[in-house]
């Protein structure tokens, strides 16, 4: 069996995969593991997005929690980041987050933060899934934990966010895909208390539209509202809201590598960017790279994951780090990626310049990349030896005027191939012969 936690906690297909006893489970581990050192009873903060199977994983994991003797507070449904600043805010010795991200709605996962809301190593997960051969702890009356509602949360996340932000965005047209997802119960108003004009869409879930046809991964529905209302810029949510992309006025994606840049220089004006260095991960474009040095800015690089970047940040004491694919992470006020926020500091430069988020993200230009996600049954084909003799003919081709990235997903069933070039048509091919031997085995 391969490891349980993937590169963001464990997710899988809800009910097959990921059971409510295999929830129960990991939760009376995580007591176990997180709250040994406790003085008093557990504190325990858990929130969920809108997939319908969180509301059964909820119920199991809150009842492993309490059987294992730790006092429960039940959010609700709230961004990743918000649980994250909760957990901090409340004093809780951990949290847990219900969300599968920005995977389909069939699917759900557990996340587990620890106190403070900041992400586990990889021994404490190691710990964690050990300890699920364990016998659980099974306290007995009065030591039996309790279930209570953390009422209030939204509202205390919102002031959080509206705290960091350096000024108001009154005269900003926004429009805010929430990906009919947690997004949808804070982004709109606090974009509104923030001093936006709003227009909200995919903003209504029901429980099983969550990430359908909307939000990051699908810009087309922020894309067509950004043009039809004449609105600045759009903002994309994923469904657990701890990722952000935009799009400008003219309907042009800006994604998370452009975004970093653009908070880089950004905060390297107003003497903010500790060591002028930016943490991103080896996922992102070369034109990142290209764009960072021209302005004098150090760009360290991870393994992919925000996990990684925030360890990165932590041991550097670094400012600013993230992914290309939106997550992006201010230690100053998040423990973890958050989409939210990102979008508040992406919108406030935008009015602070007065500068088209176009003509702001033109900073970095893109070297043409090929992203091809190839179904495995064993991602350990990566390592075969056809595929890396592969990789290092293609990789010693292309030189300094490209890159060759294969890697395993953490979260699906997917080897990710990832090719950059000088010339579009070149990495295509590259891509493409990769691809053919990763399936090929």
């Amino acid at each position: 069996m391969g490891r349980l936690f993937g590169t963001d906690g464990v997710r899988g297909l809800a009910n097959a995969d990921l059971t409510p006893h295999l929830a129960m489970r990991i939760a009376q581990a995580a007591v176990a593991v997180l709250a040994g050192d406790s003085a008093s009873r557990p504190q325990v903060v858990v929130g969920r997005d809108p997939r319908a199977s969180g509301e059964m994983l909820e119920a199991a994991v809150a009842a492993g929690l309490a059987g294992a003797g730790a006092d429960v507070r039940l959010a609700g449904i709230l961004p990743t980041p918000a649980v994250a600043h909760l957990i901090a805010d409340t004093g809780a010795d951990f949290g847990v987050m219900l969300s599968a991200s920005h995977n389909p709605m069939p699917d759900n996962g557990v996340k587990l933060f620890a106190r403070g809301g900041e992400k586990l190593s990889d021994e404490v997960e190691d710990r964690i899934e050990a300890a699920l051969d364990a016998e659980p702890l099974h306290p007995t009356g009065a030591d039996i934990g309790r279930i209570t509602e953390l009422t209030g949360g939204g509202k205390r996340y919102r002031e959080h966010l509206l705290s960091a932000l350096p000024h108001r965005l009154d005269g900003l047209r926004v429009v805010v895909d929430c990906a009919n997802g947690a997004a949808a119960t804070v982004a709109p108003d606090v974009y509104r208390e923030a001093g936006a004009d709003v227009i909200a869409v995919c903003a209504d879930p029901d429980g099983l539209n969550i990430n359908r046809d909307c939000g990051s991964t699908h810009l087309d529905v922020v894309r067509r509202a950004v043009l039809d209302h004449g609105a600045d810029l759009g903002i994309a949510h994923d469904g657990d809201a701890d990722r952000c992309l935009a799009v400008a006025a003219d309907g042009g994606t800006v994604d998370g590598d452009q975004i970093m840049a653009i908070l880089a220089i950004a905060m390297k004006e107003a003497g903010l960017l500790h060591a002028d260095t930016l943490v991103a991960t080896v996922m992102s474009n070369l034109g990142l790279h290209q764009a960072m040095r021209s302005h004098g800015i150090t760009l360290a690089t991870t393994g992919v994951g925000d996990r990684y970047v925030l360890k990165e940040l932590t041991d550097g004491g670094f400012s600013l780090g993230g992914e290309q694919s939106g997550h992006i992470v201010l230690p100053a006020y998040a423990t973890t990626g958050d989409g939210l926020l990102t979008a508040l500091l992406l919108m406030a430069r935008v009015v602070e310049t007065g500068v088209p988020l176009a003509e702001l993200a033109a900073v970095m230009r893109h070297a043409p990349q090929v992203l091809l996600n190839v179904p495995v049954k064993d991602k350990a084909v990566v390592d075969s030896t056809p595929v890396r003799e592969l990789v290092a003919l293609h990789t010693a081709e292309l030189g300094d005027t490209g890159r060759v990235l294969l890697r395993p997903s953490g979260t699906e069933p997917l080897v990710r191939v990832m090719v950059e070039a000088s010339d579009g048509d070149r990495a295509k091919a590259v891509a493409d012969a990769l691809a053919e031997a990763v399936r090929a085995g």
